[in-house]
Formats: structure tokens, sequence, C-alpha cells
């Protein structure tokens, strides 16, 4: 038998008059950013990834397969914050903050979420914030460098400047990773920043 290929997702918008889908597969949003990979289904379905650039898969993706079915994207839920402010524009200077350390982060709204560290709860407590522990699926936004925002240039790349380590990772995408920003962080990611 031929081995099975998603070269296409549908996104969760409208399915309808699609066939549904036959299975679901439960990721954690870093195995949810991918362009090549083989997979398997929750229910034991293998199939080879193959899309054309590095995209997050979100909650209620479909996977289409080279033989028609498709594959739903379940969210993993995962260990986050749910950070709130006192009012909109507390939320906004909390976000700035957040943003500004480059943390994967997921806006929803009157509140956001972000992955744990104690560091940054500590910082965002300082600030005024709201923290409380929650387990769910996240959704971070791609910024500028998402394809999906039409630059054609994934950067949701998956590493975090917000204190002193040292970690190496790979990404799964082709670009360069030139950054032309300035830190007072002292850290060292197995790739540089120039």
């Amino acid at each position: 038998m031929n081995k099975l290929h998603c070269h296409s997702v549908e996104r969760n918008a409208d399915h309808s008059g699609q066939v549904s889908p036959v299975d679901t597969i439960t990721l954690d949003e870093t195995d949810r950013h991918r362009r090549r990979l083989a997979m398997q289904s929750d229910n034991g379905i293998s199939f080879l990834l193959e899309l054309d650039a590095a995209m997050l898969l979100r909650e209620g993706d479909i996977l289409r397969l080279s033989d028609g079915r498709g594959i739903r994207v379940i969210a993993e839920p995962e260990a986050l914050y749910t950070v709130q402010g006192r009012d909109r524009d507390h939320l906004l200077n909390l976000t700035w903050h957040v943003g500004n350390r480059h943390l994967a982060t997921q806006i929803m709204g009157d509140h956001i979420r972000i992955r744990r560290d104690p560091v940054i709860r500590n910082m965002l407590e300082e600030l005024g914030a709201q923290v409380e522990d929650i387990e769910a699926g996240f959704n971070p936004v791609g910024g500028a460098y998402d394809e999906e925002n039409g630059s054609g240039h994934s950067h949701a790349a998956h590493h975090d400047h917000q204190h002193h380590h040292d970690h190496d990772h790979d990404h799964d995408h082709d670009h360069d990773h030139d950054h032309d920003h300035d830190h007072a962080h002292h850290h060292h990611h197995g790739h540089s920043h120039g």
C-alpha cells in the first residue's frame, strides 16, 4: 500500500460539504508547528505531512489525506497562565511586556494565555496582573513573520527570551534567522541573532 500523504490543511472555518473527518490527531503547540513530518493519528493512521511552508496547525483544522480522508487536529492541553488586567489599557500594557520578551501569546479578548514560567508570572503580578494556572490548548498568534499574515516568512519558532539559560533547538522550517533588535538578556540558543 502506498504511504498516505497530507498536502493540504482545511482551516477551521467552514467544513460544510466536506467528508467528515475519520480520526483525530492530538498535538501540543510545538508539535503543531510543522511543514514536513511523519505523523500518526490518535487511532493509528500513519501519514506524511508535506506542506509548502511551515504553519501552525490549529484546533479544528482538517488534515486532508491523499486518499480523501480527513484527520481533525486537537490541541493537546498544556500548562499555561491566563493573564488578566484591571481594564483594557492595563491588559494592553501587560501584553506589551510579554511581547517584548518574545513569548508566544494567545490573545483571547479580555485576557491572554502564555506558557507557564515563574519568572514571568512574578513580573506580571508585580505589574498588577491577575495570573491563574490553567490547562488548555494553546494557539498563539504568529506575529509579523507568520506566513498567514502574508509575508511568506514563518517565524513562529519556539524560542523564548525571558531569562538566563542555555539550550539548543531545531526549527522545522527554512529561513534566515536574522533579527535586528537589542536585548539586555544573556542567553544562547544554538543559532545566531545578528
